[in-house]
């Protein structure tokens, strides 16, 4: 019965893998080594029962074409394995891995798990799964049918699913792990888009406060001159203090880094509440409160004195601030309700606040009273474990995402990587119970082999752990002793894993020193089956089991180390992604905002040294404040509300960098057109939009961009493959999201047909999803 299985072995044992997320050339030559051997292994088979041309031809003929079908398409990242071509190419393996089983008999059985890890590329998961497991349960009956005996059978049917599971993880790991598309969504696409309704936000409630006061005290002053030039030089001075105070605020906001002092808020809100001649009280009994929070509270000041000024007739306002217990909060009643709304109108700065309110754990309420008053009131828990009080919420929000999606992906090759070195495990398992030696000897035999599994599935597999340490080291020898000692004692060169040992030396020791060491190894097991009297084919078998299981547990391991690695690097890219749209968005503030705050700050001094010397010149200067606040707070909306002109250039700059971020190859290809402000901004946003919905709704790995010209008109288009299999209700929910299940697709209808244009959205006949505007040319 051993030898029975040592000749079993021998003819099943070739190469069990490949190795995906190493460098390409390294991750090619593993694969090539591996299923080398494996083919190596069964053609020795065929020659050893006849070497007459008719014999050998048909199987040397289906082995290259079984590695060119391998090599060249199922393990070729860049190959479609679930188009037709695939089903295509699963059928001639098919043929060229069932067909020869009649000739060559189990010499042949070794082959079938290249089939059910082939299937598993091809199919989709559920129909893989099935034929998978097929496979191997028919080549276990084909085994038994041949041998009629139960323990080959078992073993058969375990390595066919061992082969097929290491043929389907490295070639699936090897494309670094492609179908990341919710961490794609999550670390990219809502990463900036955060970024910017937070920048929006900010802005709104920051300098829209500045900008009103600046507007209020300078119309004040306007009408003090001729009367009281000395109250309109107060008033001056504090306008000064604000703009200046606005123009550092847009710096701020503009680097993403700023908080804001309650004590100043308070300080400023009394002074611009008494300047428009509402009477103020404050009561502030706060104690010491975390910067977030303090910043939370002070943007709730400014929204709700803000609000009051544009909104109510308010003769009177209580502030106050009060910690009670765990929380802290913060009310402001004025008596400005009008019948007509007045401030009980919302507003999209009471919803930021909200918004802004509820991301700290708070709640925020607004509202008139019965009293005929207008309340506005928040309540901010207070945490001691505010220590990210300096992180902005997209960056932990984007760290929380970050840490569950990491135990998502890197799942696939724990499970593969597990199944794999399990599935060794059970083989030798086999090989144990078939031995010839008492129960002692197998129990320590089988100790052995568990001892194997546990160290490298438990520490020389996993990321997280520090090989090149005194542990490690000192665990390596461990795995050496159970992986020689049932050799030594028993005689028998086919108990043990030196395979696992062999993999682990190339994971812990620099590449000098662990390629020599796993050349040891091998060269050790051929040794042992050579004196230990085996024939060419089991001492042939010694080196390709050994070579084969060391690369996968190498090419396995690493594999988990590169999932873990490709997210740092998918971070890293939404980070630099949300960077460029952080600079994108400064350089429009500095450039909108800081003249017109510039110029109010000018102009203030001007007119604070012309009050005594020229009156009236200092009315008109005071006059140009009024018109360049005015119109920068309409500027503030306009940017706030995104109704702005666009670059389409930095528009398709973002695009390639978010989608590349997603993991999505990107196509760009654009002709060069001179287009009018309005032509550019519409075309920008919908290409925003496209990109937006894309990495939203789809799950693409492909998007073409194209801006063409067709006589007198423009088009811009945007393709991408990630629309789900035709019939499914995943297919129709993205269609009808995309197509008009929310607002972004009638918005940009609307906006392209201002211009004249036409919009369609939908799916062409090479089953792409194609977002297309076209617009008319200006005539010259």
């Amino acid at each position: 019965m051993a030898e029975r299985l040592d000749a079993v072995m021998s003819r099943s044992s070739g190469s069990e893998g490949g190795a995906a997320g190493l460098a390409p050339r390294l991750a090619l030559l593993v694969v090539t080594v591996v299923f080398a051997g494996f083919v190596v292994n069964a053609f020795q088979y065929v020659i050893a029962e006849s070497t007459s041309f008719g014999h050998v031809a048909p199987a040397a003929v289906c082995l290259a074409v079984m590695m060119v079908l391998q090599l060249g398409f199922f393990s070729n990242p860049a190959a479609d394995v679930r188009g037709g071509r695939g089903l295509a190419a699963l059928s001639a393996q098919a043929l060229v891995v069932l067909g020869p089983i009649s000739l060559y008999g189990e010499g042949w059985t070794g082959m079938q798990g290249f089939l059910a890890g082939d299937a598993l590329l091809v199919l989709r998961p559920t129909a893989g799964w099935l034929v998978f497991g097929t496979v191997a349960v028919a080549n276990g009956i084909v085994q038994y049918g041949i041998t009629g005996v139960p323990l080959e059978t078992f073993y058969i049917a375990n390595l066919t699913a061992v082969v097929g599971l290491v043929v389907y993880g490295l070639s699936r790991l090897r494309t670094l792990v492609a179908e990341l598309d919710d961490a794609r969504s999550e670390l990219a696409g809502l990463a900036v888009a955060r970024e910017r309704l937070r920048f929006a936000r900010d802005l709104h409630d920051l300098l829209g406060f500045s900008l009103s006061a600046i507007t209020l005290k300078t119309e004040l002053a306007h009408r003090l001159v001729p009367r009281l030039p000395d109250r309109a030089r107060r008033e001056l001075s504090e306008v000064l203090d604000v703009s200046r105070q606005a123009l550092a605020d847009v710096r701020a906001v503009a680097s993403s880094y700023r908080e804001l002092s309650l004590d100043d808020e308070l300080a400023s809100s009394r002074s611009v509440l008494t300047a428009a001649e509402v009477v103020v009280t404050v009561t502030c009994d706060r104690g010491d409160l975390p910067t977030r929070t303090r910043t939370v509270l002070a943007t709730v000041l400014r929204e709700g004195v803000t609000n009051l000024l544009r909104h109510s007739k308010a003769e009177r306002c209580e502030i106050t601030v009060r910690r009670e217990g765990g929380a802290v909060s913060i009310e402001i009643v004025n008596d400005g309700v009008r019948e007509t709304g007045g401030t009980v109108d919302r507003g999209s700065g009471i919803d930021n606040l909200t918004s802004r309110v509820e991301g700290v754990g708070g709640t925020l309420t607004a509202g008139a009273g019965p009293d005929g008053t207008y309340r506005l009131h928040a309540t901010v828990p207070l945490r001691p474990d505010d220590e990210d009080d300096d992180v902005p919420a997209p960056a932990r929000s984007r760290r929380g995402r970050l840490h569950q999606g990491r135990a998502m992906a890197p799942r696939l090759g724990l499970v593969i990587a597990a199944a794999v070195f399990c599935g060794y495990a059970v083989n030798a398992t086999v090989f144990v119970i078939a031995a010839r030696m008492g129960l002692g000897g197998k129990l320590v035999a089988e100790a052995c082999v568990l001892v194997s599994l546990g160290l490298v599935l438990g520490f020389f597999s996993r990321p997280a752990s520090n090989l090149r340490s005194p542990l490690g080291f000192s665990l390596l020898a461990v795995l050496a002793v159970a992986t020689y000692l049932p050799i030594v004692l028993f005689d028998n060169p086919f108990l043990g894993l030196p395979g696992l040992l062999a993999g682990s030396l190339l994971l812990v020791l620099p590449a000098a020193v662990g390629l020599p060491a796993f050349g040891l190894v091998t060269a050790s097991t051929a040794t042992a089956q050579y004196l230990l009297g085996g024939d060419s084919i089991n001492v042939t078998y010694g080196v390709l089991v050994t070579i084969n299981h060391g690369l996968v547990v190498f090419a396995l391991s690493r594999l988990r180390t590169m999932v873990q690695d490709l997210y740092e690097a998918r971070s890293e890219l939404a980070d630099l992604a949300v960077t460029r749209e952080r600079l994108r968005f400064a350089r429009d503030l500095h450039d909108l905002l800081g003249f017109s705050l510039s110029a109010i700050t000018l102009k203030s001094e001007l007119t604070h040294r012309l009050l005594s010397k020229d009156p009236s010149r200092a009315q008109q200067e005071l006059s140009g404040i009024i018109d360049v606040s005015r119109q920068a707070l309409a500027d503030v909306r306009a940017v706030a509300s995104s109704y702005r002109e666009l670059s389409l250039d930095e528009e398709i700059v973002s695009a390639r960098a978010l989608l590349t971020a997603a993991n999505i190859t990107v196509t760009l290809e654009l002709e060069p057109c001179e287009l009018t402000p309005d032509v550019r901004t519409a075309l920008a946003t919908v290409l925003r939009e496209g990109v937006t919905n894309l990495l939203r709704h789809s799950r693409a790995e492909n998007c073409a961009i194209t801006l063409s010209r067709t006589g007198d008109r423009l088009s811009l288009e945007i393709v991408n493959d990630g629309l789900s299999p035709a019939g499914s209700p995943a297919r129709s929910r993205v269609v009808a999201a995309v197509t008009g299940g929310g607002s972004g697709i009638p918005n940009l209808t609307d906006r392209v047909s201002d211009l004249g244009g036409t919009l369609t959205a939908g799916v062409t006949e090479d089953d792409t999803y194609r977002l297309q505007a076209e617009v008319p040319l200006p005539r010259a």
